[in-house]
């Protein structure tokens, strides 16, 4: 899902730059008001999970790959303000470093994978997790936010490909979001998995407000 350079015009690239930047600079603000001294190890223990990854690769349909994007698991542990912190400083190495994604399109790639990503699959996973109670239900709740979050993400990098005239979107559209649709089926399950193993070993790691419910009470 990395966009690299050449494929947004000016004033997409800008105006999703603009808004990545608006919105790392509010979670900056908000984690400086709130983070607590044991949550900083956790964030770079995250951060280089999520990093690390990355890197592997699973197949998919038609002899393609995705990859664990990471951040509903982020915002699972750290919630949405420090998930959005970890996904741009990784995004940030990944583009400067491996090349990885373009420089003038990372604030584009930190919009939909950490922005979007963070944000939706949070917002989604405490929807569900009021539908569906208990630890099992969290796990359920992880897998269907992580796959929503992958499809909109996708939906965001199409769009902003499409407005810039580099591939009409009546085709990047559906090309994306039928490929990360796939891709998200592997990212809910990592994503699920991750928050299961969690819940039984060390449940003091999971953001408190992303505890399962048991009668809508945290537990």
């Amino acid at each position: 899902m990395h966009i690299p350079d050449g494929f947004l015009s000016t004033p997409v690239w800008a105006a999703a730059g603009a808004v990545s930047a608006g919105t790392v600079g509010y979670s900056l603000h908000k984690l400086n008001n709130s983070l607590e001294d044991s949550q900083i190890p956790l964030m770079g223990v995250t951060g280089a999970f999520i990093f690390a990854a990355q890197m592997v690769n699973f197949p998919i349909a038609g002899g393609t790959s995705g990859h664990l994007a990471g951040a509903v698991l982020a915002a699972l542990l750290l919630g949405p303000h420090g998930a959005i912190l970890v996904m741009a400083a990784i995004l940030v190495i990944q583009a400067l470093l491996f090349g990885d994604g373009g420089i003038t399109a990372l604030g584009a790639n930190i919009l939909n994978m950490g922005v979007i990503g963070a944000l939706t699959g949070y917002g989604f996973y405490r929807l569900f997790q009021r539908l569906f109670t208990g630890p099992r239900g969290g796990v359920t709740a992880a897998f269907l936010a992580a796959w929503i979050a992958v499809v909109l993400s996708s939906a965001a990098a199409a769009l902003q490909i499409g407005l810039s005239g580099a591939v009409p979107l009546r085709l990047v559209l559906p090309a994306m979001v039928g490929v990360h649709a796939l891709i998200g089926i592997g990212e809910g399950l990592i994503t699920a998995a991750a928050l299961g193993f969690l819940l039984r070993v060390r449940r003091d790691l999971v953001f408190p407000a992303c505890r399962p419910l048991v009668s809508g009470s945290a537990i």
